[in-house]
C-alpha cells in the first residue's frame, strides 16, 4: 500500500482506528490552514487503556500498510496520543482530555471528510457525544 496520496493515508488511519472502535472520529483537512500536514485524525476512547489500545491497533498494522510513523507520543499515559504521519497526524484522546484541548475548536475552519462506507456508517455508531447529550 506504499503510495497513497495525504487523503488516502488518513482515510486508511481513520479506518484503522475505527476497527478499535474509536469513538466520535472526525477527520479534518487541514492543508490550506497549517503546513504541518495535509490531515488530521481525532478520536477518542472511553479509558486510558482504549486510547492506548487505539493506537497500537494502528501501529501493528504497519507492515501491512507500508506507513510508519516519524513518532509516537503519549503512549504510557493514554491520556493523548498523537501518531505523525508526516502529512496526516492522529490524535487520539481520553475523552474528558479531547474536551480540555477541544482541537476541533481550535480547527474549526478546517472542511470535514466523510470516510466511505462502511466507515461512515461506523463514526455514527461509535459517538460518546450523543450518550452523554440522552
Amino acid at each position: 500500500m506504499v503510495g497513497l496520496d495525504s487523503r488516502e493515508k488518513a482515510i486508511l488511519l481513520s479506518c484503522l482506528a475505527l476497527e478499535k472502535k474509536a469513538y466520535d472520529l472526525v477527520l479534518m483537512e487541514v492543508r490550506e490552514i497549517t503546513s504541518i500536514a495535509d490531515y488530521f485524525i481525532i478520536c477518542s476512547g472511553r479509558s486510558d487503556r482504549q486510547v492506548q489500545s487505539i493506537a497500537q491497533g494502528i501501529d501493528e498494522k504497519r507492515a501491512e500498510t507500508g506507513l510508519f510513523p516519524l513518532s509516537i507520543e503519549g503512549m504510557t499515559r493514554g491520556h493523548w496520543v498523537l501518531m505523525d504521519f508526516t502529512d496526516v497526524i492522529v490524535h487520539i484522546f481520553y475523552q474528558p482530555v479531547r474536551e480540555f484541548y477541544d482541537l476541533e475548536g481550535l480547527w474549526a475552519d478546517a472542511p470535514r471528510v466523510e470516510l466511505p462506507e462502511p466507515y461512515a456508517t461506523l463514526v455514527t455508531q461509535f459517538r460518546l457525544r450523543d450518550e452523554q447529550v440522552s
